[in-house]
């Protein structure tokens, strides 16, 4: 059983950018289950470690391999880790920018992942919304 950590946390998402499969799965558990906030056609549960890293080609697809998130912090309590990040990208297809900051919540079970959601805040989830919505960029009026 390995020990939840501040290292093991940062790892586990290094690996999740790596996109190496056998890597990503020694962090991320197959029966893994994933909530993402908001109200656009990414939003929702993500069953099982194939679900999520699909989820994951789409938001790299949907920002031409822009997207990237910083950590700023991490915390580890017994089973349970929280980090906040700041998340950027730019869309593939349009003009749109996303710079938030999410904090994400993740359970841990034998030193893998098996539950996560983020947590997005004030204006950054209607400006997350808008980054993944397929509607275009509304301008300003003013």
């Amino acid at each position: 059983m390995a020990d939840i950590t501040i290292d093991r946390v940062r790892s586990a998402y290094k690996a999740l950018a790596t996109g190496d499969r056998n890597l990503i799965a020694e962090f991320w558990a197959e029966e893994m289950v994933w909530q993402v906030p908001g109200h656009n056609h990414l939003s929702g549960w993500y069953h099982g470690l194939d679900e999520f890293l699909g989820f994951m080609g789409q938001v790299g697809a949907l920002s031409g391999g822009s997207f990237n998130m910083e950590t700023i912090s991490v915390i580890v309590e017994a089973d349970w880790s929280a980090d906040i990040t700041r998340n950027m990208g730019k869309r593939a297809d349009s003009e749109k920018k996303l710079d938030i900051e999410v904090v994400h919540v993740l359970r841990w079970t034998d030193g893998k992942v098996v539950a996560g959601k983020g947590a997005i805040f004030g204006d950054g989830t209607t400006e997350y919304d808008q980054f993944w919505s397929r509607a275009p960029v509304v301008g300003d009026t003013q």
